[in-house]
């Protein structure tokens, strides 16, 4: 396993922690829970850098960053769904989206890396569930809630742009 997979699976690391704190109600705690999710999905940019730059990108890496990936961003919303933080179907959007893809991905002969429209979800992804970890003044609720619902837009764009050359090449066949 090379420097940018160790990397992406170090970012596992940070979920337990995240999940343990965000159940801790008190304004310490979720500060801790932000800059453990901050740098765990900052090591999202590093793996990949770093892939590129010591030209050890491999279909394992391909594999498991978005997969890393998925269980970092699920892991916070299902506990903000309990702590009443977002709505479930918002949350289920993102989680069908995520399946869609990770099983379009599996019955690809080749794997190819995210698309702008995916880093774009990502970043938006890692913006709203900051913004909703953090523990912000009441005048920071219509933004959260403002990033929360761009995020869950952009991962069903981003969603249907991956499928839709799948669909139109099949009904052009």
């Amino acid at each position: 396993m090379n420097l940018p997979n160790l990397i992406t699976f170090s970012r596992l690391l940070g979920v337990p922690f995240l999940l343990y704190g965000l159940y801790d109600p008190n304004v310490q705690s979720r500060w801790i829970c932000l800059v453990i999710f901050v740098i765990a999905a900052s090591t999202d940019w590093l793996d990949g850098y770093l892939a590129r730059k010591l030209n050890q990108i491999t279909d394992l890496g391909k594999i498991l960053d978005p997969l890393v990936d998925k269980l970092l961003v699920l892991a916070p919303l299902l506990v903000l769904i309990e702590l009443g933080k977002v709505p479930a179907w918002g949350v289920f959007l993102i989680l069908g989206r995520e399946l869609t893809i990770a099983g379009w991905r599996v019955n690809k002969t080749t794997i190819s890396g995210a698309n702008i429209w995916g880093k774009l979800k990502t970043v938006s992804q890692i913006v709203a569930i900051a913004l909703l970890i953090a523990p912000l003044s009441e005048a920071w609720n219509m933004p959260t809630i403002i990033a929360f619902w761009v995020c869950v837009a952009l991962t069903l764009i981003s969603g249907a742009i991956y499928l839709w050359p799948e669909q139109a090449a099949k009904v052009e066949s």
